[in-house]
């Protein structure tokens, strides 16, 4: 006779890779705003292991607010219509470990500070890591913001943006993402 009373165990997770790598980008994903967007801003960086060695078959999803600091309510984000902005992309990661999103740099939310939020799903990764990337001249709000408040100062600079000025025409932010290992990237828990 099996006792019903014991407690349910979670069973071990497994990796999340790599068939993600083809089977979930999408036309257009990369480009929550088209490229000739007059406030388009150019978000990228790359990828990399406790090794310091380029991810190359990472997927990276962001979802942010728009410019104002509101979330979209709009459905869509598989097939864009060229000027709805929905706030969510998917890109996979390069040879060379390196992503690129177009998008806007969105506003400020009440007291947090402008971010986007950032997550990882890679090969060896048995759940995706969420991290939110930061605008470095917004640093006035970056004290104001619970989250970044919350981090170790020594750790802040992880999940700052670098403005790298105006690169082909749109406003440029270098967010690159460790893993693991020394100068990790903080990634969130959003386990209640």
């Amino acid at each position: 006779m099996s006792d019903h009373t014991a407690p349910a165990l979670q069973t071990p997770s497994q990796t999340v890779g790599p068939f993600y790598g083809f089977a979930l980008p999408y036309a257009g994903g990369p480009e929550l705003v088209p490229g000739h967007h007059p406030r388009a801003i150019r978000f990228h960086g790359t990828v990399t292991d406790g090794a310091g060695e380029p991810i190359l078959d990472a997927l990276l999803e962001v979802w942010q607010a728009d410019e104002s600091g509101a979330l979209s309510r709009e459905l869509g984000s598989l097939d864009r219509d060229g000027f709805t902005f929905t706030g969510f992309g998917r890109c996979a990661t390069t040879i060379a470990g390196h992503y690129t999103f177009t998008t806007l740099k969105p506003g400020a939310a009440g007291t947090a500070a402008p971010y986007i939020l950032v997550t990882v799903f890679a090969r060896g990764v048995t759940h995706h890591l969420f991290t939110r990337a930061y605008f470095a001249e917004d640093s006035e709000l970056h004290a104001t913001d619970a989250v970044l408040s919350a981090v170790p100062a020594d750790r802040r600079n992880t999940l700052i943006a670098v403005s790298e000025g105006f690169v082909g025409g749109a406003e440029s932010y270098r967010f690159d993402i460790r893993v693991q290992g020394e100068n990790e990237t903080v990634f969130l828990d959003f386990d209640a």
